[in-house]
């Protein structure tokens, strides 16, 4: 059943409000299927799902299991629509301008202040509490669904970025992985000399992500709420631009990354590392199944540590998935029981082990990283023990879009700022964004 971000009111009154809108999303309209109130070929209600692809695996076998599962245990059916990442954003808007919403939706966690703000989700909060699950939802992923005491969105799945080295290579060289900044560099330095061919740790310069570890890492944050609820960015405080300048150092001042990773992507990064160029990237959890996948022989040559502390323990790594979000359901129950099938239990479980996420259900989690599998507790223990999110607004999506820490790591990194210089710049970019 597609619901309006307005509210539950019929869908028949919506249209006659968004005529004009709903024209424009026929298309979506046509795709999603039957109208509001027609019983599915359980004899019971309907609800309609959206979920993304384009970068997880197949899911059509989890799905067909998921709609059986629902079926028995509610009476209702699951109409399943498969969205493209790329397509996905503009899908949702165009929806919320015609009033055609599915039921439940996965969302990135950037969206779930947006889309909040715009009326569209369903506060969780009191389900959630109802169901006593507060304290046991992975705090990064959750805490990217709240917004002024509001939750829009139910964690389904996360990933976290951690350390990622040739364990054969140091091997080789009896090295051992680094568990502080300093030997972080000094590792980097000795494999620049042992092995001159390879690039002992590539800054990226085309991504935002390997920085945050090193700005949270020496107590800086990227942006503050401040006492009347705006947004200020402090990725120019002292603390923030010590990581900056410790990050792109081991480029600039040590010489241990390449000119060219000064626009480089993630994808990028992954791929030199998977070509025999790099011997360390911070990369995410993800990546393991798929290097895997493609030469069962790189189980022996990974190893992984969370991204070490500025002196010990952990530096925080950007905790990243997706949330379930209620979209006004006409049936607010069947939703929310679908949401917690998913999120919790053996069905989230089961996708977690398809899909080589994580799930977002801390208990569940935690029986991953007991498993003690090399290549997938570290990331559980960071996830655990360091997981971070962003600042929850949607204004900070418009920043990402904008690409404004990218900017500034690459005008460090080319030289034509100093991480002061550049960070003041970027700090004004963002606080032209958050508003201030």
């Amino acid at each position: 059943m597609r619901q309006s971000f307005r509210g539950r009111a019929s869908r028949t009154a919506l249209r006659r409000l968004a005529t004009g809108a709903a024209v424009l999303s026929l298309g979506l309209v046509t795709a999603c299927g039957g109208d509001d109130g027609d019983d599915g070929a359980s004899g019971g209600p309907t609800l309609e799902v959206w979920i993304m692809e384009g970068t997880n695996p197949d899911a059509g076998p989890y799905v067909a299991e998921l709609q059986a599962a629902f079926t028995e245990r509610t009476g209702a059916t699951l109409e399943v629509q498969f969205i493209q990442w790329a397509d996905a954003h503009d899908r949702f808007t165009t929806a919320m301008a015609g009033g055609e919403l599915p039921d439940v939706a996965e969302i990135g966690t950037t969206w779930a202040p947006e889309f909040g703000a715009a009326g569209a989700l369903t506060d969780l909060a009191e389900q959630i509490e109802a169901d006593g699950l507060g304290d046991d939802l992975v705090p990064g992923l959750y805490e990217a669904a709240q917004v002024d005491g509001a939750v829009y969105g139910m964690p389904w799945y996360a990933g976290i970025r951690s350390l990622m080295y040739r364990s054969d290579i140091f091997a080789e060289h009896d090295l051992q992985p680094p568990t502080t900044w300093q030997e972080l560099r000094e590792v980097a330095r000795q494999l620049r000399v042992s092995e001159p061919d390879m690039i002992p740790f590539p800054v990226s310069g085309g991504s935002e992500y390997g920085l945050y570890p090193f700005v949270w890492g020496a107590g800086g944050e990227i942006a503050e709420q401040t006492g009347d609820g705006q947004w200020r960015s402090a990725i120019n405080a002292p603390e923030a631009v010590e990581g900056i300048e410790f990050y792109t150092s081991l480029a600039t001042e040590d010489g241990l990354s390449v000119a060219a990773a000064e626009t480089w992507l993630e994808t990028d990064q992954l791929e030199s590392f998977q070509n025999g160029d790099s011997a360390m990237v911070i990369n995410g959890n993800w990546t393991v199944n798929t290097l895997i996948a493609d030469d069962p022989a790189w189980a022996d040559r990974i190893g992984v540590v969370p991204v070490p502390g500025q002196d010990g323990g952990f530096s925080p790594s950007f905790v990243g998935g997706s949330l379930l979000g209620e979209f006004g359901s006409d049936e607010p129950e069947l939703a929310w029981e679908l949401i917690s099938m998913m999120t919790t239990g053996e069905h989230a479980a089961a996708w977690a082990e398809q899909s080589g996420y994580f799930p977002g259900q801390q208990s569940l989690l935690e029986e991953v990283q007991q498993e003690a599998d090399p290549l997938v507790a570290p990331f559980a223990q960071a996830m655990l023990e360091a997981g971070a999110s962003l600042p929850v607004t949607d204004r900070y999506g418009a920043i990402q879009g904008e690409q404004v820490v990218q900017g500034m790591l690459q005008s460090i990194l080319s030289g034509d700022r100093s991480a002061q210089e550049a960070a003041d710049e970027a700090a004004a970019a963002m606080d032209e964004t958050f508003g201030g």
